[in-house]
């Protein structure tokens, strides 16, 4: 059964450092495309970055120089450095994967990933950053 169980999530002042990981189960990396989305009450969901098995990335403009995405193939494992947090960042966020069949690139798979029929995520965590 596949399974995104996110964890990491908190509420930390404007300037500060979280880690986000993400535990993949009936996921073979291999086959995905893996990344990380976010959403606020409100706003649409929004790709944050992603990742492939040879680890290319791709990062949103917004998060690009602070947050750092990473995976550990051998344990399925998805993780998001983040730095130098803003208000901004506060959102849910969702580890989310998307099949190679569908995305084809990472490049599409950065467009596609936090759109319904095409992305499939976890239940999220919270980050909260204040000001």
């Amino acid at each position: 059964q596949e399974r995104l169980v996110e964890s990491g999530g908190d509420s930390v002042q404007s300037g500060g450092s979280l880690r986000l990981s993400c535990a993949a189960s009936g996921y073979s990396i291999n086959s995905y495309y893996m990344g990380w989305v976010r959403q606020d009450p409100g706003t649409q969901r929004e790709a944050v970055a992603v990742i492939d098995s040879d680890g290319t990335t791709q990062y949103a403009e917004s998060v690009k120089g602070r947050f750092t995405i990473s995976q550990n193939n051998a344990k399925n494992g998805l993780y998001l450095e983040m730095n130098n947090l803003k208000p901004e960042d506060s959102a849910m966020y969702y580890c989310a994967a998307v099949h190679r069949a569908i995305a084809m690139s990472i490049n599409r798979a950065f467009g596609v990933i936090a759109q319904e029929g095409f992305g499939n995520w976890g239940q999220g965590t919270q980050v909260t950053v204040s000001s």
